[in-house]
């Protein structure tokens, strides 16, 4: 394929979707990463697009959201592994509540083999993909139908959850940044999961590489809220997104990272423990029973942190 074709293809690529990682976009076309980011310098240089963390905005300003079908064939593989590691996070028997999105879609199916599990959501696809499971009950919010990603929301959705405490909030958004937590691009969104939040004893973020260091127009859920955060690991070029993980760490936030095969930073997740009982006060750090995988910012001293962070950038 020709420079021309190849940079045309990546062009409408970020104008479908607000917003692509270099490792998809290098997918699609077929060329390295190395040639994709070339590629992305010289569309940049004519003002078509904006260079971000490992991928490609449209210009100017804060990423605009994309639509399900767009979302859903984005950083896939990535996706996959948070989930498959964030599942590990759940005991039997445990009431929690699931947020809207492509990477808590994928944690749903893995948690369909989870018994005795409640589950309380605001997703349509979350719901869907649970109806089946043996010995997981679904709560769903009341609410107004957002038809672009298939979640109620809404003063319905967020009435719902009043007076409602479960152990953990699992949730996902448009970017994370140390500096201002989760956020998301639309506001009815980002007020029923700040009503998510709040019926949660603990917050624990999914985002892929390409969503660190990226910042949109609704904050969720602040950074000092977030107990823990599940990503993947990010490419060895892209030291923005390690330096946001750093600083997530050093805000006290756990950070497990996914392996290809679904590990915490190439270490096995301990099976699962029997479920202890959880105080739910409201969100907060620490409750009981959590178990542990291989994270940056729990149990160590910051010397460790950033030691794990820079091995991180060396591979």
């Amino acid at each position: 394929m020709f420079a021309a074709e190849r940079r045309q293809l990546i062009l409408e690529m970020v104008r479908a979707n607000g917003a692509v990682s270099l490792r998809e976009l290098a997918r699609v076309v077929q060329t390295s990463e190395v040639t994709v980011r070339r590629d992305v310098r010289a569309l940049e240089a004519e003002g078509l697009l904006d260079r971000r963390h490992g991928g490609a905005v449209l210009p100017g300003g804060f990423t605009r959201e994309s639509g399900f079908p767009q979302k859903s064939h984005l950083a896939t593989a990535e996706k996959t592994a948070i989930a498959d590691l964030a599942a590990n996070f759940v005991e039997e028997g445990e009431a929690i509540v699931v947020g809207a999105g492509t990477t808590t879609q994928e944690l749903a199916r893995r948690l369909a083999r989870v018994p005795g599990l409640t589950v309380v959501t605001n997703s349509l696809l979350v719901a869907q993909a649970l109806a089946h499971a043996n010995r997981v009950e679904v709560v769903m919010t009341g609410g107004t139908l957002r038809g672009s990603n298939y979640a109620l929301v809404g003063s319905g959705a967020e009435q719902s959850l009043q007076g409602l405490r479960v152990s953990r909030a699992f949730l996902s958004g448009s970017g994370l940044t140390a500096e201002r937590g989760l956020s998301t691009s639309n506001m009815l969104s980002a007020s029923v999961d700040r009503a998510l939040v709040q019926a949660a004893a603990e917050v624990v973020v999914l985002a892929d590489h390409t969503k660190l260091g990226t910042d949109t127009m609704f904050q969720t859920v602040p950074t000092d809220v977030i107990t823990r955060l599940v990503t993947d690991e990010p490419p060895a070029h892209d030291d923005r997104a390690s330096t946001e993980l750093q600083a997530l760490a050093d805000q006290g936030v756990q950070i497990a990272v996914a392996g290809a095969s679904g590990t915490a930073g190439g270490d096995s997740v301990p099976p699962r423990q029997p479920r202890r009982d959880v105080a739910l006060p409201g969100p907060r750090r620490g409750a009981a029973g959590l178990r542990t995988a291989t994270v940056l910012g729990e149990n160590s001293a910051g010397a460790e942190q950033r030691a794990r962070v820079a091995d991180m950038r060396r591979r």
